[in-house]
């Protein structure tokens, strides 16, 4: 168990670190859109689905899921980030739609991210 902790808190660190690396680089401009939270996200949801497929098709190991698909996705992509840049949007009126759009726009595309993430992971290997 004290591995499985390790790995997971391993990959946690790496995950935030990689978020902050893309808050950073994908710097805000004067819009409400959040795009360095929302491009953090769907890259942490298409990992996921990544990983999750390899481990679905005997290709990745359980502690291999631990590290990247627990750890890393999700230190990587945070409920409480994607909430705080919606409520950042919300507080200017002028900004509320631009702020559903978010939500909505990170939902769905998240949910394709993964869904791609698995659909090659698991797509069957070729001799």
């Amino acid at each position: 168990m004290a591995l499985q902790m390790v790995l997971v808190f391993l990959g946690g660190g790496l995950g935030a670190m990689a978020r902050e690396a893309f808050m950073m680089l994908l710097a805000r401009d004067s819009t409400a859109f959040p795009v360095d939270i929302f491009a953090a996200n769907l890259l942490a949801s298409l990992l996921l689905g990544l990983v999750t497929g390899l481990k679905r098709s005997d290709r990745a190991s359980a502690r291999a899921v631990l590290l990247i698909g627990t750890g890393f996705t999700g230190g990587m992509s945070t409920f409480s980030t994607f909430i705080f840049g919606a409520y950042s949007g919300m507080m200017e009126p002028s900004d509320f739609v631009l702020s559903i759009v978010y939500l909505f726009s990170s939902l769905v595309l998240g949910f394709i991210a993964m869904w791609v993430g698995l659909r090659v992971a698991m797509r069957p290997r070729t001799a």
